[in-house]
């Protein structure tokens, strides 16, 4: 054991020149309590709220574009673009009524209508594929508007049950003497 204290010595010996030994001065407890209190400038929170605010609005872009429908029909003629446009406009003018009716005794018929929707959609989608693939003809066509009139047919029927329903409510509601 005396071996080994006597090599830490010798250690310790050999550096005993590098250390750093200087007293600090009086003054640098206070200075170095000051630099802490000190309150550290406001990280540019501004920067980061103007990169996320960027990032929502492209995603937000991204997926406005990935969920419309092809409306453009380049490859198709003016009369099956002007087809397309009117059934659109008259199956967008029902959806707004089918939503106006959102109610609680009406969210399971309108949720369920909407998927529904989403199945026309998907078919439609299928068409107009078809439609770019091998061009316009007569069965293409025919599929296309009645797509579109199936799916005006059905929210006009969903309209027209959710209506019955109040109806029927309104009815049971009332007191008759």
């Amino acid at each position: 054991m005396k071996k080994d204290n006597d090599d830490f010595d010798q250690l310790f010996e050999r550096f005993e020149n590098q250390w750093d030994v200087e007293e600090l001065n009086s003054s640098h407890q206070i200075d170095f309590l000051n630099k802490l209190n000190k309150k550290q400038p406001a990280k540019n929170i501004g920067a980061v709220w103007a990169i996320a605010a960027s990032i929502v609005v492209l995603l937000g872009v991204s997926i406005f574009y990935n969920n419309q429908k092809p409306k453009e029909f380049k490859f198709a003629s003016k009369e099956t673009q002007r087809t397309d446009s009117i059934f659109s406009a008259l199956i967008d003018n029902e959806l707004v009524k089918l939503k106006e009716k959102k109610s609680p005794e009406n969210e399971q018929i309108i949720n369920d209508a909407l998927q529904q929707m989403k199945a026309f959609d998907t078919d439609y989608e299928k068409i107009i594929k078809e439609l770019q693939k091998n061009g316009e003809n007569k069965q293409i066509i025919y599929a296309m508007i009645s797509n579109l009139q199936t799916r005006i047919s059905f929210l006009q029927t969903v309209l027209q049950r959710i209506e019955e329903n109040e109806n029927l409510k309104n009815n049971n509601d009332e007191k008759t003497f």
